[in-house]
């Protein structure tokens, strides 16, 4: 509760208000996932949104700014989630684990991730200012760049953590699984086996 007072002949409405915010985003928030499982994510444009959750399209402009900022927000709650796993959670994917092990954890734990939620990542960063300058991208490169110095890997790690981070491109996995029947497995195999390398060649 604010501790501001009232000016005299204010209506106290600002409790109300937010209370019907969040409802009109979470209304928002289910219409959007229902278009998707409807049509995927190609197909949640925001005038059907609007449509779909009866409100005007100013009004999802305003709560959202961008589509962009629509599929952020969708992927807020899972990729938070899997952000407190690598860096606050159980080894090997969290700390206590050697670099060379949360390195194999991360690539794992990611691929799976955008396995799930690959078309929704993929439709953020596309319709954001550069897939790569979403933020989450950059603190996954950071992660891994962080990996690689603590098991002495000096020949430019921010360099080669873009590289490795390229590998785990959403758009990427998702054509090697869909377009070569690749499996989740092959492709985390492949991951241990390059990260490995990279690691033992330092």
């Amino acid at each position: 509760m604010s501790s501001i007072p009232l000016r005299p002949g204010m209506t106290p409405v600002t409790a109300a208000e937010r209370s019907d915010a969040v409802r009109n985003r979470e209304r928002l928030l289910a219409a959007a996932r229902e278009l998707i499982q409807e049509c995927g994510t190609a197909g949640l444009t925001m005038d059907r949104l609007a449509e779909r959750a009866g409100v005007g399209k100013g009004t999802v402009f305003r709560r959202f700014g961008s589509r962009a900022g629509l599929m952020l927000t969708l992927l807020d709650d899972s990729e938070s989630a899997f952000q407190a796993r690598f860096l606050f959670g159980p080894p090997p994917l969290g700390p206590g684990a050697p670099g060379l092990e949360r390195l194999v954890a991360f690539g794992t734990e990611r691929i799976a991730y955008l396995l799930e939620y690959g078309d929704l990542v993929l439709a953020a960063e596309n319709a954001s200012r550069g897939r790569f300058e979403v933020p989450a991208a950059a603190l996954w490169q950071r992660h891994i760049e962080v990996l690689l110095q603590e098991e002495g890997f000096d020949a430019d790690p921010w360099l080669m953590a873009g590289s490795l981070s390229a590998t785990l491109d959403p758009e990427r996995l998702l054509n090697l699984v869909r377009g070569h029947g690749i499996s989740p497995e092959r492709l985390a195999a492949s991951w241990r086996d390059l990260v490995t390398r990279v690691v033992k060649a330092a």
